[in-house]
């Protein structure tokens, strides 16, 4: 219930600049597609020594569907967004990916390729305790996306830098396949 309730409030928290959540949500579904088509296969999760889940390669053409979609949508929620997400969408494409996680075994893999996510939570949680019990903001802004937007960086090359560290970190997550 974790999972899936945090995952689900972390993409909407993300969702304040034209294409942040979705680009990193197409990062992490095409990350998870590779973990459920390796879950789903009973050899190549016994070679890389992860739970097989009889049936979860079938998560993959949902998660591959999720990136299609997520790519096209992109391509209207670019800067300058002409569609908008919205907490139904982003809320819904954040319990998928936590579903997801839960489906096939790989929750704490979730806290390294939703790093982006985590962040985005863990600067609203610690701008709200210090502003709570000090009387004094972390932040320009909370979510952290907004600081970085009030100290003076362009909403576009926000978008992009959190992107690039969101598919550093998805490739971290991918290399753990081999390390356990």
């Amino acid at each position: 219930i974790a999972v899936i309730i945090g995952s689900s409030n972390a993409v909407n928290l993300t969702d304040g600049l034209d294409g942040l959540a979705i680009g990193h949500l197409i990062i992490t579904a095409f990350t998870y597609a590779i973990f459920a088509y390796l879950a789903g296969h009973a050899k190549f999760s016994q070679y890389l020594k992860i739970i097989h889940v009889s049936g979860a390669g079938e998560l993959t053409v949902f998660l591959a569907s999720m990136v299609g979609a997520g790519l096209g949508f992109l391509w209207f929620n670019g800067y300058p967004a002409e569609v908008f997400m919205g907490d139904t969408g982003s809320l819904f494409l954040g319990g998928a990916i936590g579903l997801v996680a839960v489906f096939v075994k790989q929750e704490l893999v979730l806290i390294i390729v939703g790093g982006i996510f985590v962040i985005e939570v863990l600067s609203v949680i610690l701008q709200v305790f210090s502003y709570k019990r000090y009387k004094r903001r972390i932040f320009l802004m909370a979510p952290i996306h907004h600081h970085f937007e009030l100290k003076g960086l362009p909403e576009p090359k926000v978008t992009v830098r959190f992107w690039v560290v969101g598919i550093v970190l998805a490739l971290i997550a991918l290399s753990s396949l081999k390390l356990r």
